[in-house]
């Protein structure tokens, strides 16, 4: 799949020391569908997600979305604000240490469910060729050869620990129409958001500081200098009139939509990603995708409500660390040569002994059998 932003236009950027937020504006809302909050706690702490017997996702989860569907012609009144709506309110057991739950997403009545943000993608990451090796190698440990790469770990920064994110979110402006925003850190990409109605939108604004970010966009936050702003140059030239003025804006507003699109958004946008359906909501799909795992280069993972079309109602993405896309890049390799290293070595070029290395040195020393240390 691509990443399709038909419907959402750019706005804007506002920046706020390394930080800059690049509002996505919808002319016309998603009919259809709406997006709520529901908080789950006041302080951070772990969840578990109980995916089948004897399997489990354990992770920080701040908050859930209730995604309401198939409402006539986008009737809002049947789709308010989440404060006003009647709902289950027995998910907040404040003072408990973990918080459960059944499965990702989960059917709350016949148009309703409660999905947990970005957790989707995390878990198809964390899953990637979980099961391990098909064929006993001898390469591999008995413990990965009987239970799979069990567990599988990765971290991330909470938004409250990205430098001045709290206060750009304070401070930035909510356009008329915003339903989404690009997010970045020194002009590196770091998050995508996008919601199916303005209303949902400003509901959910404030939860960005609790999404999950990547180490590079928490080390840029806080190390690099003060982004430029973009700002726009008129000359008076050829300009005789209002009309010639608003043109002249308009076109520039188009070129940094333009020049932000295809260049600074263009990792994101101009990629073809594997993807994978979660969940149906009538005529919507809640889908998570993934890249093809190129080191060096920029890679998101990420879950998103498609229509029939392919349109993006919801979307939400995070960046991967230089290492978590190395440790995709080694299972993706490994698994298209069936496990078999010497396989793999040849497919890139090099020995099964620096193979091993860089298995090791991605953190999955110990899927190796240790006598095949040097």
């Amino acid at each position: 799949m691509r990443i399709d932003l038909a419907g959402l236009r750019t706005g804007p950027s506002q920046s706020w020391g390394a930080l800059r937020l690049v509002p996505l504006l919808r002319d016309r809302p998603v009919e259809g569908l709406r997006l709520h909050r529901i908080a789950y706690a006041e302080e951070p702490r772990w969840s578990e997600v109980r995916l089948g017997p004897k399997v489990s996702y354990h992770s920080y989860i701040p908050h859930g979305f209730v995604a309401d569907w198939n409402r006539d012609n986008g009737d809002a009144s049947q789709s308010a604000a989440f404060g006003t709506q009647l709902v289950d309110q027995r998910t907040d057991v404040h003072g408990m240490p973990i918080q459960v739950h059944r499965r990702m997403t989960q059917k709350l009545g016949k148009r309703r469910a409660r999905f947990l943000p970005l957790h989707f993608a995390i878990e198809g990451y964390l899953t990637l060729h979980f099961g391990g090796p098909d064929i006993a190698w001898r390469e591999w440990s008995d413990r990965v050869l009987r239970h799979g790469l069990s567990p599988r770990m990765e971290a991330s920064y909470l938004g409250t620990a990205v430098t001045e994110l709290q206060d750009a979110l304070k401070v930035f402006e909510i356009h008329e129409g915003q339903c989404g925003v690009l997010l970045y850190a020194a002009d590196a990409l770091a998050a995508a958001f996008a919601v199916p109605h303005p209303e949902d939108y400003r509901e959910l604004h404030p939860t960005l500081v609790l999404d999950h970010f990547g180490e590079l966009i928490y080390q840029y936050a806080l190390m690099m200098p003060p982004v430029r702003e973009f700002r726009a140059s008129l000359t008076d030239e050829g300009i005789t009139s209002l009309a010639e003025l608003r043109a002249a804006a308009e076109a520039q507003s188009e070129r940094w939509a333009e020049f932000h699109d295809h260049v600074m958004a263009g990792a994101l946008l101009d990629r073809d990603y594997t993807s994978e359906r979660g969940y149906q909501m009538g005529e919507f799909d809640l889908v998570r995708f993934r890249p093809s795992f190129k080191p060096g280069e920029e890679n998101h993972i990420g879950e998103a409500i498609v229509d029939g079309d392919g349109a993006i109602a919801y979307l939400k993405t995070f960046r991967l660390s230089e290492a978590q896309i190395r440790r995709g890049y080694l299972l993706e390799l490994l698994a298209a040569h069936n496990w078999r290293l010497s396989a793999a070595a040849k497919a890139i070029g090099t020995t099964p002994e620096d193979l091993r290395g860089r298995i090791r040195a991605a953190g999955f020393e110990t899927i190796l059998r240790q006598k095949e240390k040097p």
